[in-house]
């Protein structure tokens, strides 16, 4: 196991494996989810539900492939095009929640992408999707005091 949250969720690998046969041989992929960097640090965004600092990505809608999934996803959350670069496969036990009443293992596809700092202007006027992303910041800039992914916190040193 890498790292576990306060829910209990737990990422327990993280798995190397080309973006083609990951998508053959590991279900359910329920998560694209896409690590920025910038410079040296990393871009997180509020989640307005979950109260806390995380990732950016979101749940493959039907049809898409996860490549899909993740640009269409940067677009609404990051108001940027980009050509997200696979890092592999996040291995996760997630604990009861909204989405299931069961303890139950899921994948994560996992991309990334490097920006110049001159994209945090642009991403602040042009990301779409301000409900559910109230704010942006870099990891290094968010207060101590607030709420973290752990799991996400970790999947940046994969990137």
């Amino acid at each position: 196991m890498l790292e576990i949250d306060q829910s209990g969720n737990k990422l327990l690998e993280f798995v190397k494996i080309s973006e083609e046969d990951a998508a053959l041989q590991f279900s359910p992929i329920t998560v694209c989810l896409i690590v920025v960097k910038i410079g040296k640090d990393y871009l997180m965004g509020f989640n307005h539900w979950r109260k806390g600092w995380e990732i950016f990505g979101g749940c493959p809608e039907k049809g898409e492939t996860m490549r899909e999934a993740m640009i269409r996803e940067t677009k609404e959350e990051l108001g940027i095009d980009c050509v997200p670069e696979w890092l592999g496969l996040a291995h996760y036990e997630m604990q009861p929640d909204y989405f299931s009443n069961v303890v139950r293992e899921e994948y994560g596809a996992i991309f990334g992408v490097s920006l110049g700092e001159e994209y945090l202007e642009q991403i602040e006027k042009l990301r779409i999707d301000r409900e559910e992303i109230e704010k942006i910041a870099l990891l290094g800039e968010i207060s101590s005091d607030e709420e973290i992914s752990e799991l996400d916190r970790k999947l940046t040193e994969f990137y």
